[in-house]
């Protein structure tokens, strides 16, 4: 259902998602542009809303019948998000991940889309927009990345480093607070903390080594179901905070990222996750 050239697609529309409707808007926008949703924290943008008509109409082109599920319509209809796993083929997709970073005018946000097959991650893709790179995933074949003049390179994580040399993007915002009462004074144990509000980057950097752990506690499919494929590929392990499989039907539970299984269940002992 998902090929290579299918692969190509995609990533072709996302390019030009970001060009007709992203960039142009990047620092552009007037105060009537940037909307609240739920918090000062949760914001949309002209650019969110219209990037997502752009790929949605372009996706249903390309796949006739599918399902598009985007950040912006679950908003509109949360019901939306129930038909994830309903239908042969959907798709999930965040136009601009990392909004808050886009309308404040730093360049650090990302377009999120991954295929969901019969209610599995099948294929996935994380477009930076300003370096105009596209970094994907195909279930059981791997994850690479393709730069703007078509130069691929192969995604493949080396050994796990010791925990003390780990960098970790850690969201603690949604966890109970017991849990991020055991955790927050643990997070010494790892060589350092950051948290770049941006999952599509947070991600890439996991699956290429320049991040050892992450850990979300909240798991809405257009956030995570892209970037777990892309670091699942790329040799990386995952799972849920009770060690049981992640999946995008699913959006609570949190998860852990890590290298390696072996550094995985370190990283749970090590922050009492």
């Amino acid at each position: 259902m998902i090929d290579h050239r299918a692969m190509e697609d995609v990533a072709a529309l996302l390019r030009e998602a970001a060009a007709a409707e992203i960039l142009p808007r990047f620092r552009r926008l007037d105060a009537a542009a940037i909307r609240r949703k739920s918090s000062a924290l949760d914001l949309v943008t002209d650019a969110d809303e219209a990037a997502e008509r752009h790929i949605t109409a372009g996706l249903h082109r390309r796949f006739p019948g599918c399902l598009v599920v985007g950040e912006e319509a679950c908003a509109a209809d949360p019901a939306l998000l129930g038909r994830l796993g309903s239908v042969p083929l959907c798709f999930v997709v965040d136009p601009v991940d990392g909004t808050s970073n886009f309308a404040a005018g730093l360049p650090l946000f990302g377009v999120l889309c991954a295929a969901i097959v019969n209610g599995e991650v099948a294929a996935s893709w994380l477009l930076d927009p300003i370096a105009g790179d596209c970094a994907m995933a195909l279930r059981g074949e791997g994850a690479w990345g393709i730069s703007l003049d078509g130069a691929r390179h192969d995604l493949r994580l080396g050994p796990a480093p010791a925990l003390p040399q780990m960098l970790g993007a850690i969201a603690w915002g949604f966890m109970a607070p017991e849990r991020r009462a055991r955790v927050l004074p643990r997070l010494e144990k790892l060589a350092g903390v950051l948290s770049l509000r941006c999952a599509a980057h947070e991600w890439r950097l996991a699956a290429t080594g320049h991040l050892g752990v992450l850990v979300y506690n909240r798991l809405l499919p257009w956030d995570h179901a892209a970037g777990w494929l892309l670091h699942r590929e790329a040799g990386g392990h995952s799972a849920r905070f009770d060690g049981s499989a992640y999946t995008p039907l699913e959006s609570t539970g949190g998860i852990v990222a890590a290298p390696s299984r072996d550094a995985w269940r370190e990283l749970m002992d090590a922050l009492a996750i």
